[in-house]
Protein backbone atom coordinates (compact mmCIF):
# COMPACT_ATOMS: atom_id res chain seq x y z
CA UNK A 1 0.00 0.00 0.00
CA UNK A 2 1.39 3.49 -1.28
CA UNK A 3 2.12 5.02 2.12
CA UNK A 4 -0.45 7.96 3.11
CA UNK A 5 -2.80 6.10 1.07
CA UNK A 6 -6.22 6.23 3.31
CA UNK A 7 -7.65 2.61 3.53
CA UNK A 8 -11.10 1.35 3.26
CA UNK A 9 -12.75 -0.72 6.50
CA UNK A 10 -12.63 -3.95 5.63
CA UNK A 11 -16.52 -4.19 7.19
CA UNK A 12 -20.00 -2.14 6.71
CA UNK A 13 -21.53 -4.23 9.18
CA UNK A 14 -21.59 -6.02 12.09
CA UNK A 15 -23.36 -8.69 14.79
CA UNK A 16 -25.21 -8.24 17.60
CA UNK A 17 -26.52 -11.19 18.60
CA UNK A 18 -29.43 -11.86 16.11
CA UNK A 19 -29.08 -7.96 14.46
CA UNK A 20 -27.11 -6.87 12.13
CA UNK A 21 -25.71 -3.96 12.45
CA UNK A 22 -25.34 -1.35 9.58
CA UNK A 23 -22.47 1.06 10.01
CA UNK A 24 -24.45 3.79 7.41
CA UNK A 25 -26.93 3.55 10.17
CA UNK A 26 -24.81 4.23 12.98
CA UNK A 27 -22.97 7.38 11.33
CA UNK A 28 -26.52 8.60 10.73
CA UNK A 29 -27.51 8.22 14.09
CA UNK A 30 -24.52 9.65 15.23
CA UNK A 31 -25.06 12.61 13.35
CA UNK A 32 -28.12 13.51 14.17
CA UNK A 33 -27.18 13.29 18.28
CA UNK A 34 -24.08 15.43 17.20
CA UNK A 35 -27.23 18.13 15.24
CA UNK A 36 -29.48 18.02 18.44
CA UNK A 37 -27.02 18.50 21.16
CA UNK A 38 -25.59 21.81 19.03
CA UNK A 39 -28.50 22.63 18.57
CA UNK A 40 -29.69 23.14 21.19
CA UNK A 41 -27.21 24.79 23.03
CA UNK A 42 -27.57 27.18 20.50
CA UNK A 43 -30.84 28.11 20.57
CA UNK A 44 -30.69 27.83 24.19
CA UNK A 45 -27.61 30.97 23.95
CA UNK A 46 -30.53 32.72 22.01
CA UNK A 47 -32.89 32.67 24.35
CA UNK A 48 -35.18 30.19 22.91
CA UNK A 49 -36.45 27.18 24.40
CA UNK A 50 -34.03 24.38 24.03
CA UNK A 51 -37.00 21.75 25.02
CA UNK A 52 -38.25 23.26 21.27
CA UNK A 53 -35.31 21.53 19.52
CA UNK A 54 -36.15 17.94 20.98
CA UNK A 55 -39.64 18.65 19.72
CA UNK A 56 -39.09 19.49 16.26
CA UNK A 57 -36.13 16.73 16.23
CA UNK A 58 -39.05 13.80 16.67
CA UNK A 59 -40.52 15.18 13.25
CA UNK A 60 -37.91 16.39 11.30
CA UNK A 61 -35.43 13.57 12.04
CA UNK A 62 -37.75 10.91 9.89
CA UNK A 63 -38.80 13.21 7.89
CA UNK A 64 -35.44 14.06 6.55
CA UNK A 65 -34.81 10.32 6.28
CA UNK A 66 -37.46 9.91 4.12
CA UNK A 67 -37.12 12.89 2.20
CA UNK A 68 -33.65 12.08 1.26
CA UNK A 69 -34.32 8.74 0.09
CA UNK A 70 -36.76 9.94 -2.39
CA UNK A 71 -34.47 12.34 -3.39
CA UNK A 72 -31.98 9.83 -4.07
CA UNK A 73 -34.77 7.17 -5.65
CA UNK A 74 -36.15 9.64 -8.13
CA UNK A 75 -32.94 10.82 -8.79
CA UNK A 76 -31.38 7.71 -9.57
CA UNK A 77 -34.42 5.65 -10.76
CA UNK A 78 -32.38 3.60 -13.13
CA UNK A 79 -31.10 1.76 -10.08
CA UNK A 80 -34.61 0.52 -8.77
CA UNK A 81 -36.94 0.54 -12.24
CA UNK A 82 -35.74 -1.54 -15.42
CA UNK A 83 -34.98 -4.95 -16.01
CA UNK A 84 -33.13 -7.09 -13.67
CA UNK A 85 -33.75 -3.86 -10.89
CA UNK A 86 -36.32 -4.71 -7.89
CA UNK A 87 -38.12 -1.54 -6.54
CA UNK A 88 -38.38 -2.70 -3.13
CA UNK A 89 -34.57 -1.89 -3.04
CA UNK A 90 -35.95 1.48 -2.74
CA UNK A 91 -36.12 0.83 0.80
CA UNK A 92 -32.86 -0.44 1.62
CA UNK A 93 -31.91 2.65 3.28
CA UNK A 94 -29.20 0.79 4.96
CA UNK A 95 -27.17 0.33 1.37
CA UNK A 96 -26.37 3.63 1.40
CA UNK A 97 -28.15 6.20 -0.93
CA UNK A 98 -29.50 9.65 1.01
CA UNK A 99 -29.90 12.84 -1.31
CA UNK A 100 -29.16 16.02 1.08
CA UNK A 101 -31.86 17.58 -0.62
CA UNK A 102 -34.36 16.16 -0.27
CA UNK A 103 -33.50 15.47 3.86
CA UNK A 104 -32.79 19.42 4.55
CA UNK A 105 -35.88 19.90 2.49
CA UNK A 106 -38.27 17.50 4.21
CA UNK A 107 -36.71 17.73 7.35
CA UNK A 108 -36.85 21.37 7.47
CA UNK A 109 -40.35 21.71 6.89
CA UNK A 110 -41.30 19.15 9.79
CA UNK A 111 -38.79 21.30 11.90
CA UNK A 112 -40.94 24.06 10.50
CA UNK A 113 -44.65 22.79 11.44
CA UNK A 114 -43.83 21.93 14.75
CA UNK A 115 -41.85 25.34 15.07
CA UNK A 116 -44.07 27.84 13.66
CA UNK A 117 -46.84 27.66 16.47
CA UNK A 118 -44.76 28.38 18.93
CA UNK A 119 -41.88 30.77 17.61
CA UNK A 120 -39.76 32.54 14.95
CA UNK A 121 -38.49 30.05 12.40
CA UNK A 122 -35.42 32.25 11.73
CA UNK A 123 -33.41 32.53 14.92
CA UNK A 124 -34.33 28.71 15.33
CA UNK A 125 -32.92 27.50 11.97
CA UNK A 126 -29.63 29.82 12.63
CA UNK A 127 -29.14 27.77 15.95
CA UNK A 128 -29.48 24.59 13.72
CA UNK A 129 -27.35 25.18 10.68
CA UNK A 130 -24.03 24.52 12.16
CA UNK A 131 -24.70 21.60 13.93
CA UNK A 132 -26.36 20.20 10.72
CA UNK A 133 -23.14 21.17 9.16
CA UNK A 134 -21.48 18.93 11.53
CA UNK A 135 -23.98 16.15 10.92
CA UNK A 136 -23.52 16.04 7.29
CA UNK A 137 -20.07 15.97 7.78
CA UNK A 138 -19.92 12.59 10.28
CA UNK A 139 -22.71 11.05 8.13
CA UNK A 140 -20.03 10.83 4.98
CA UNK A 141 -18.45 8.27 7.11
CA UNK A 142 -21.29 6.00 5.70
CA UNK A 143 -19.67 6.24 2.12
CA UNK A 144 -16.31 5.29 3.38
CA UNK A 145 -17.47 2.57 5.31
CA UNK A 146 -19.71 1.59 2.06
CA UNK A 147 -17.19 2.23 -0.18
CA UNK A 148 -18.89 4.05 -2.49
CA UNK A 149 -19.36 7.63 -3.98
CA UNK A 150 -15.55 8.34 -3.98
CA UNK A 151 -13.82 9.95 -6.86
CA UNK A 152 -11.58 9.92 -9.72
CA UNK A 153 -8.25 8.16 -9.68
CA UNK A 154 -5.57 10.12 -8.45
CA UNK A 155 -2.01 9.56 -7.27
CA UNK A 156 -2.31 11.82 -4.64
CA UNK A 157 -0.49 10.77 -1.29
CA UNK A 158 -3.88 10.47 0.13
CA UNK A 159 -5.67 8.65 -2.14
CA UNK A 160 -8.34 6.04 -1.39
CA UNK A 161 -7.97 2.76 -1.76
CA UNK A 162 -11.06 0.32 -2.33
CA UNK A 163 -11.45 -3.27 -2.23
CA UNK A 164 -11.38 -5.31 -5.57
CA UNK A 165 -15.34 -5.78 -4.81
CA UNK A 166 -16.15 -2.47 -5.14
CA UNK A 167 -13.99 -1.23 -7.95
CA UNK A 168 -15.31 0.07 -10.76
CA UNK A 169 -15.35 -1.65 -14.20
CA UNK A 170 -12.54 -0.99 -15.97
CA UNK A 171 -9.86 -0.10 -13.11
CA UNK A 172 -6.96 -2.15 -11.84
CA UNK A 173 -6.46 -3.28 -8.51
CA UNK A 174 -4.42 -0.85 -6.50
CA UNK A 175 -5.78 2.11 -8.53
CA UNK A 176 -6.65 4.70 -5.33
CA UNK A 177 -9.64 7.31 -6.44
CA UNK A 178 -10.16 10.64 -4.48
CA UNK A 179 -11.85 10.38 -1.18
CA UNK A 180 -14.42 12.87 -1.77
CA UNK A 181 -15.84 11.53 1.80
CA UNK A 182 -13.20 12.92 3.16
CA UNK A 183 -13.16 16.54 1.41
CA UNK A 184 -16.71 16.64 1.97
CA UNK A 185 -16.58 15.49 6.07
CA UNK A 186 -13.56 18.44 6.18
CA UNK A 187 -15.82 21.22 4.27
CA UNK A 188 -18.81 20.84 5.90
CA UNK A 189 -16.81 21.04 9.56
CA UNK A 190 -14.94 24.36 8.12
CA UNK A 191 -18.25 25.63 7.57
CA UNK A 192 -19.86 25.04 10.53
CA UNK A 193 -16.21 26.90 12.08
CA UNK A 194 -16.87 29.76 9.56
CA UNK A 195 -20.66 30.46 10.68
CA UNK A 196 -19.84 30.43 14.17
CA UNK A 197 -17.13 32.62 13.62
CA UNK A 198 -19.08 35.16 11.29
CA UNK A 199 -21.59 35.18 14.57
CA UNK A 200 -19.40 36.37 16.99
CA UNK A 201 -18.07 38.73 14.74
CA UNK A 202 -20.71 40.34 12.76
CA UNK A 203 -24.19 41.02 13.31
CA UNK A 204 -26.21 39.23 11.74
CA UNK A 205 -29.87 39.01 10.93
CA UNK A 206 -32.86 36.36 11.59
CA UNK A 207 -31.94 33.55 9.02
CA UNK A 208 -28.58 34.77 7.46
CA UNK A 209 -26.70 31.68 9.15
CA UNK A 210 -29.21 28.99 7.51
CA UNK A 211 -28.97 30.48 4.21
CA UNK A 212 -25.34 31.16 4.46
CA UNK A 213 -25.31 27.52 5.64
CA UNK A 214 -26.85 26.15 2.25
CA UNK A 215 -25.03 28.18 -0.14
CA UNK A 216 -21.87 27.31 1.49
CA UNK A 217 -22.58 23.78 1.91
CA UNK A 218 -23.35 24.65 -2.65
CA UNK A 219 -20.58 25.72 -3.33
CA UNK A 220 -18.43 22.79 -2.00
CA UNK A 221 -20.72 20.04 -3.03
CA UNK A 222 -20.14 21.59 -6.45
CA UNK A 223 -16.30 20.62 -7.03
CA UNK A 224 -16.84 17.23 -5.11
CA UNK A 225 -19.46 16.46 -7.02
CA UNK A 226 -17.12 17.12 -9.98
CA UNK A 227 -14.40 14.58 -8.77
CA UNK A 228 -17.38 12.05 -8.52
CA UNK A 229 -17.49 8.65 -11.11
CA UNK A 230 -20.31 7.14 -9.45
CA UNK A 231 -23.11 7.04 -11.71
CA UNK A 232 -25.58 9.69 -12.41
CA UNK A 233 -27.34 11.17 -14.34
CA UNK A 234 -26.56 14.52 -16.62
CA UNK A 235 -28.20 17.66 -17.71
CA UNK A 236 -26.08 19.83 -20.35
CA UNK A 237 -23.13 18.06 -19.36
CA UNK A 238 -23.40 17.91 -15.29
CA UNK A 239 -24.41 15.38 -13.21
CA UNK A 240 -27.74 16.32 -12.22
CA UNK A 241 -26.76 17.33 -8.53
CA UNK A 242 -24.48 19.92 -9.76
CA UNK A 243 -27.28 21.73 -11.23
CA UNK A 244 -29.51 20.98 -8.34
CA UNK A 245 -26.67 22.49 -6.03
CA UNK A 246 -25.94 25.95 -8.52
CA UNK A 247 -29.88 26.51 -8.50
CA UNK A 248 -30.07 26.45 -4.54
CA UNK A 249 -26.59 28.68 -4.02
CA UNK A 250 -28.56 31.05 -5.97
CA UNK A 251 -31.80 30.85 -4.07
CA UNK A 252 -30.02 30.87 -0.53
CA UNK A 253 -27.31 33.83 -1.63
CA UNK A 254 -30.94 35.81 -2.93
CA UNK A 255 -32.80 34.65 1.01
CA UNK A 256 -29.25 35.98 2.81
CA UNK A 257 -29.25 39.21 1.29
CA UNK A 258 -33.36 39.08 1.53
CA UNK A 259 -32.85 38.52 4.97
CA UNK A 260 -30.33 41.09 5.88
CA UNK A 261 -32.02 43.56 4.64
CA UNK A 262 -35.26 42.92 6.74
CA UNK A 263 -32.63 42.74 9.80
CA UNK A 264 -34.98 40.64 11.96
CA UNK A 265 -33.64 40.33 15.40
CA UNK A 266 -31.33 37.09 15.55
CA UNK A 267 -32.05 36.32 19.15
CA UNK A 268 -35.24 35.39 20.80
CA UNK A 269 -36.82 38.41 22.69
CA UNK A 270 -38.21 38.39 26.52
CA UNK A 271 -41.61 38.53 25.31
CA UNK A 272 -41.22 35.93 22.58
CA UNK A 273 -39.65 33.32 25.43
CA UNK A 274 -43.39 33.54 27.56
CA UNK A 275 -45.33 33.60 24.69
CA UNK A 276 -43.09 30.27 23.48
CA UNK A 277 -43.80 28.88 27.14
CA UNK A 278 -47.00 30.05 27.53
CA UNK A 279 -47.68 28.09 24.26
CA UNK A 280 -45.73 25.23 25.50
CA UNK A 281 -47.23 24.93 28.87
CA UNK A 282 -51.15 25.11 26.92
CA UNK A 283 -49.87 22.06 25.14
CA UNK A 284 -48.86 19.96 27.85
CA UNK A 285 -52.93 21.09 29.71
CA UNK A 286 -54.19 19.45 26.46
Amino acid sequence: MRPGAIPSPGFSTFSLGPLTIHMYGIVILLGVIVAVVIAHRRYRDRGGDPNLVLDAAIVAVPAGIIGGRIYHVVTSYENYIGPGRHLGDALKIWNGGLGIWGAVALGALGAYLVVRRKARFGPFADALAPGLACAQAIGRLGNWFNQELFGAPTELAWGLRVDPAHLPAGYAPGTLFHPTFLYELLWNLALAAVLIGLERRRRLASGQVWWLYVAGYCLGRVWIEALRIDTANHILGLRLNMWTCLIIFALAAVAASRAGRANHPARIGADERAGEQREQGQTAQN
